[in-house]
């Protein structure tokens, strides 16, 4: 009698065709300030959500840590952004895909560059440098490489700024010199706030400040409420209601011929405490067989291989976490469009040999190297939805 594909007792790894590859091209962040900037005449863009009208004033709010799926979930703690809801009263809003991983260093370059990860080349949360064989952290970008060689593309708003479009970044004074706003976010004035009321004034102050007008501004505490306390925290609600008041106050100061429009860099999950939900890399000792260096972040993780052991590497990750995980080699995950349409040749090395991209409420923690990222309650990174869906709000003057 001929054995069957798989008994029904044994685990049946994940096909790499049911991950939900993001939308780039047609309705991703990486879309979403080329649609924006080409509307106002930036030459060398595309306009690739075509349902965006032009308008000559354009604001960006980005929410970090704010996903699609947490907002439906909160509509008491959101008012004003619940009634932007296409279903709510004739809004407009609708999900936009992330990129993957879906994490913030990776998010904002594609927001910013309006490319996807595997040409703007920042693939991760931690990532290899092939130059060096380190791991480098993108975010905190550590330790430190010149930021022009890492990410060579222009940006948006330098590209916008050159364009004659007035152009501005109003954030964190803490973020104006650091190398991920430079590869990422530059271009124009970086003017510094503290309080989210100060950005908020001051966004539609610069938005009214050109006759074509190109504004961005941010706020990070959703997300760093989600980490530590959980998405459905009373710290993570007071800062959804927080928020949802600072999108109505900008929205209230709009000038004449303005679009605002609410978005965020990932959504987030919350993961329990416990041996089945928290796989602890350091303590396990197949998991860590042949494998050089683990970088990503628990739900999204680049494995490098010890030289020759590539093979075997994807073999035993596939077999121990293939039920939960979408487990894929790197030229696989690549081909698969995980990364976008292409992997420049400075970015591939970057990619670990494996890709493993979480499916189930679980990650890959790793207690001794990486303690803090461990420790959180809120976490984010793969392709799923609760993750991968951020808004698109607009609201027009």
């Amino acid at each position: 009698m001929a054995q069957p594909a798989a008994w029904p007792d044994e685990p049946v790894p994940l096909a790499l065709d049911t991950a939900p590859v993001p939308d780039y091209g047609t309705g991703s962040l990486a879309d979403l300030l080329p649609t924006l900037a080409a509307g106002q005449g930036v030459p060398g863009l595309v306009q690739s959500i075509p349902e965006l009208t032009p308008a000559d004033r354009n604001c960006v709010f980005l929410i970090d840590g704010l996903g699609w799926e947490q907002i439906k979930a909160h509509p008491d703690e959101a008012p004003y952004l619940t009634s932007l809801l296409a279903t709510s009263r004739g809004g407009t809003g609708r999900p936009i895909t992330a990129g993957f991983p879906a994490t913030t260093a990776t998010s904002l370059a594609s927001v910013g560059t309006g490319l996807p990860p595997g040409a703007h080349g920042l693939p991760g949360y931690t990532a290899r440098n092939p130059e060096t064989g380190e791991l480098m952290n993108q975010l905190r970008w550590k330790p430190y490489t010149d930021p022009r060689t890492w990410q060579p593309y222009p940006t948006v708003f330098q590209l916008a700024d050159a364009a004659g479009v007035h152009t501005a970044q109003v954030s964190s004074p803490t973020f104006e010199h650091t190398p991920l706003t430079k590869v990422a976010l530059s271009g124009g004035s970086f003017l510094g706030r503290l309080s989210g009321e100060e950005r908020m004034d001051l966004a539609a102050d610069r938005l009214a400040a050109g006759d074509r007008s190109l504004v961005y501004t941010y706020y990070s505490e959703v997300d760093g409420k989600g980490h530590r306390f959980g998405v459905d925290s009373d710290a993570w609600r007071g800062q959804l209601m927080y928020v949802d008041r600072l999108v109505q106050r900008l929205a209230e100061q709009l000038p004449p011929r303005a679009a605002l429009y609410v978005t965020a860099d990932h959504g987030m999950i919350d993961i329990p405490f416990d041996e089945q939900s928290r796989i602890d890399f350091d303590e396990d000792w197949e998991l860590r067989a042949g494998v050089a260096l683990l970088g990503g972040e628990g739900r999204a993780r680049h494995v490098y291989a010890v030289p020759g052991a590539e093979s075997d590497v994807l073999a035993v990750w596939r077999e121990v976490l293939g039920e939960q995980f979408w487990v894929a080699s790197r030229d696989e995950a690549i081909a698969a469009g995980w990364f976008g349409a292409r992997v420049d040749k400075r970015v591939y090395g970057r990619i670990g040999d494996v890709v493993a991209a979480a499916h189930d409420d679980v990650v890959i923690t790793a207690s001794v190297n990486e303690p803090h990222e461990s420790a959180m309650v809120g976490m984010h990174g793969s392709m799923t939805p609760v993750e991968q869906l951020v808004p698109l709000f607009e609201v027009r003057s």
